[in-house]
């Protein structure tokens, strides 16, 4: 099945999807960058890893422990003794339980000193929304940017807060930002819709240096392809993350074109 969409697939934003798309695009830059890159630079996948509580998906119902016959209860250890039902009983609730979150991103290093020239980050739906995801993100993006080194930050997610940026006066569905060390805190910010292409972008190294272009929409539809999402998304009902309202014909046009709807 051919990639249905122009640009990003918004089924894909899907927070079942997703964990599955990031994993495979970050792989996939990896392998398309490193031959290109060599013999000066090598690409890494590294792990950030925080514990984050809280979100409904982690939370774990605690039984009742209600003794369900209205009689008094037999200590089966003390014979003969009688244990009195309690006047109160417990209720059901659910406790905040740890989780140990890995997010994976890429550092274009230098061959030898392992110097990191560029990160690329794609961004997670915790990224996106307050709390110990964004808290640890926001941490490393500032170290970054107060450094000497690149930063390539990759938004294909609709919902959230934006990371920050000044100047962007417009509201867009996705964006990817291409924060040169050498020209901060000017940086490129490539804000693109539902309905455009996804733009491609020079990934930024050290002076001189030939700069290979990222054509992420080719990456993703080539995950598209070899992960079969064609078999795993139901078209005829409307994404998680919903169109926007100016795009509902638009959409429905565009699926029941590819027969998918």
């Amino acid at each position: 099945m051919t990639y249905p969409f122009p640009g990003m697939n918004p089924y894909l934003e899907d927070p079942e999807l997703w964990p599955g798309v990031h994993g495979r695009l970050i792989v996939a830059i990896a392998d398309y960058l490193s031959p290109q890159l060599r013999p000066k630079y090598f690409v890494a996948i590294e792990e950030r890893i925080y514990q984050t509580t809280g979100d409904d998906k982690l939370l774990v119902g605690i039984p009742d422990v209600i003794v369900q016959n209205s009689q008094a209860a037999i200590n089966p250890k003390i014979p003969n003794i009688a244990v009195a039902t309690p006047a109160i009983k417990p209720k059901t609730v659910t406790v905040p339980i740890p989780e140990i979150v890995k997010e994976r991103y890429l550092e274009v290093r230098k061959v030898g000193t392992k110097e990191v020239v560029t990160v690329i980050e794609i961004l997670s739906p915790k990224n996106k929304r307050t709390g110990e995801g964004r808290n640890a993100y926001e941490i490393k993006r500032q170290r970054v940017l107060g450094s000497l080194t690149h930063l390539v930050e990759i938004d294909l997610l609709r919902v959230g807060e934006p990371m920050l940026v000044f100047g962007n006066g417009t509201q867009n569905d996705y964006r990817i930002l291409v924060s040169r060390a050498e020209n901060r805190p000017q940086s490129d910010l490539y804000a693109f819709n539902l309905q455009d292409i996804i733009p491609a972008f020079s990934l930024p190294l050290q002076a001189g240096d030939s700069e290979p272009l990222v054509d992420l929409q080719s990456l993703l539809a080539g995950i598209y392809d070899r992960a079969s999402y064609d078999l795993v998304i139901d078209y005829s009902k409307e994404p998680v993350s919903k169109f926007p309202e100016e795009n509902v014909v638009w959409a429905n046009a565009l699926l029941r074109e590819k027969g998918l709807r």
